[in-house]
């Protein structure tokens, strides 16, 4: 891509983060009453540490407003870019939207019910099944996209066949359920998504996938809005609403954008988050130890005795540092 156009793309596109932004802002003063009057508060885990009670009753499901703003927006410049045509941007909204409702119900059932289990892991897995089997079949069969699995680094593809469904299956749940594992701190998934977002922005960008593009930065826009609101005294979480719908997103987008094996790299927190989680659960049951104070990770440095916003500061900075190299790395290979 030429110079000039880069330059000119990434001008839209920051103003597309703005219009996002903006869209979030406008929607808190609004939204955050409403949530309190339904005393739609977050129950918090028994298990976690103490120093988390106290957040106890806070609204949650504000992942509606990040939503609603990726929806607005996506759909203003659709028609304002003349996207409409674009089964890619219309798959990721879609994914993106999929997972939000499944997220919704499972916030619902925690504040209605007041417990903090949500939907059985049964449930969900279903919803997440049937997200995945449409992403890969209208993948393949409507976008062109084929079954191969690109390389980046070697500028290689691998044919998969019908393996090639388990894996968009895997990048779903898997993606889905690390964000989902990293809402765990004030802002720690919110900014950490945004960051991921404009990371595959300009991903997509670079492959000239301007609808992807778009879509990438109203979901990095309305992450960064949502901030305000979440950052560290939290006024509002995301909720699952927001965490399953923002892994969703960047699961679609890497698929679209066949960069599966990047998203592992751009969203390097989230993985560390989940392995985390599977390297302590792994480790207590066959040697009945823990390797971490508590998992996810985030809460080992807690307990270690760093600060909220130290750990959040650290994680975003690290998250930067991954997406950095991953686009390094995209463009020298």
């Amino acid at each position: 891509m030429e110079l000039l156009t880069y330059i000119s793309s990434t001008t839209v596109l920051i103003s597309i983060v703005t219009l996002a932004a903006m869209i979030v802002l406008c929607l808190g003063p609004f939204f955050l009453p409403i949530l309190r009057r339904l005393k739609f508060g977050q129950s918090i885990r028994e298990e976690g540490p103490k120093s988390h009670y106290a957040k106890s009753g806070t609204p949650t499901m504000g992942g509606i407003m990040i939503l609603t703003s990726v929806t607005i927006c996506t759909l203003f410049c659709n028609w304002y870019f003349f996207y409409w045509s674009s089964m890619e941007l219309w798959m990721a909204l879609f994914v993106t939207l999929g997972h939000g409702i499944i997220g919704f119900i499972d916030d619902f059932i925690k504040v209605v019910l007041k417990r903090n289990l949500g939907l059985k892991a049964k449930q969900k897995l279903l919803g997440q099944i049937i997200m995945a089997a449409a992403l890969a079949y209208i993948a393949e069969n409507y976008m062109g996209r084929g079954t191969d699995l690109w390389i980046p680094f070697l500028n290689q593809e691998i044919h998969l066949g019908a393996l090639y469904y388990i894996l968009i299956f895997l990048v779903l749940v898997g993606t889905t359920n690390a964000v989902n594992l990293t809402d765990g701190l004030d802002g720690l998934a919110a900014g950490t998504a945004t960051i991921a977002a404009s990371a595959y922005a300009l991903v997509c960008i670079y492959f000239e996938q301007e609808a992807l593009a778009v879509f990438c930065s109203a979901v990095a826009g309305a992450s960064l809005g949502f901030l305000k609101f979440n950052i560290h005294p939290a006024k509002v979480f995301m909720g699952d609403t927001g965490s399953l719908a923002l892994g969703g997103a960047l699961a679609a987008v890497a698929v679209m954008t066949k960069t599966e094996i990047l998203l592992i790299l751009i969203g390097g927190v989230f993985v560390l988050e989940a392995l985390s989680v599977i390297i302590q659960v792994t480790s207590f049951k066959t040697r009945g130890k823990r390797v971490f104070l508590m998992s996810p990770i985030h809460h080992h440095f807690e307990l270690s005795g760093w600060s909220e916003v130290k750990v959040v500061s650290v994680f975003w900075f690290v998250g930067l540092l991954f997406s950095i190299l991953a686009i390094l790395l995209l463009i020298q290979g």
